[in-house]
């Protein structure tokens, strides 16, 4: 399997979750067992020596690989997920989205001022979700914080919002 590969089992949706939006649908990807370990490998390779503690995969895409990714170099999972998702006391941080707004949450008790963290989501477009996963881990004081994402939609600029506060890497460029 190759980047370019993989790039072309990801299916674009049109209009969708609202018109104008041009989805593009990492399931076709995530359902090729070459492609999800191409990927997961390549993200491997890029983290497994940056001294990661956590890897925080933001609902609910990031949960498919951040997990896989967390065990293979040795840091533990963190979710960050929508509100009234996580059981115990939480941290939130509202935002600003390309078609509305949102909030997300993370346990109170799920990161320190001594972690190293990883924050992945499967897709980068104007950079809103990041920028407030961010927010959260910058709470809590955390080391360093590392940003990654499967796919990246260059023309929506989201990376220039978030390149201050963490090390951004993206997989897959449109």
């Amino acid at each position: 399997m190759t980047l370019d590969e993989v790039k072309g089992l990801v299916r674009n949706i049109p209009d969708f979750p609202i018109p104008g939006i041009q989805f593009k649908d990492l399931t076709t990807a995530f359902i090729n067992p070459s492609a999800l370990k191409y990927m997961r490998d390549e993200m491997v390779k890029e983290y497994a020596n940056h001294g990661i503690t956590k890897v925080i995969g933001i609902e609910s895409r990031g949960f498919i690989m951040a997990p896989a990714v967390a065990m293979e170099i040795g840091a533990g999972f963190v979710p960050i997920r929508k509100p009234g998702k996580l059981p115990a006391e939480v941290v939130e941080q509202s935002y600003a989205k390309e078609y509305g707004t949102d909030t997300i949450q993370i346990h109170k008790d799920a990161l320190s001022e001594d972690d190293i963290v990883l924050i992945h989501d499967d897709l980068l477009a104007t950079g809103g979700t990041m920028k407030a996963a961010i927010d959260l881990c910058k709470k809590f004081g955390v080391k360093k914080i590392y940003v990654h994402f499967l796919v990246e939609l260059d023309a929506l600029e989201g990376r220039k919002l978030l390149e201050n506060d963490a090390e951004v890497s993206s997989m897959i460029h449109y």
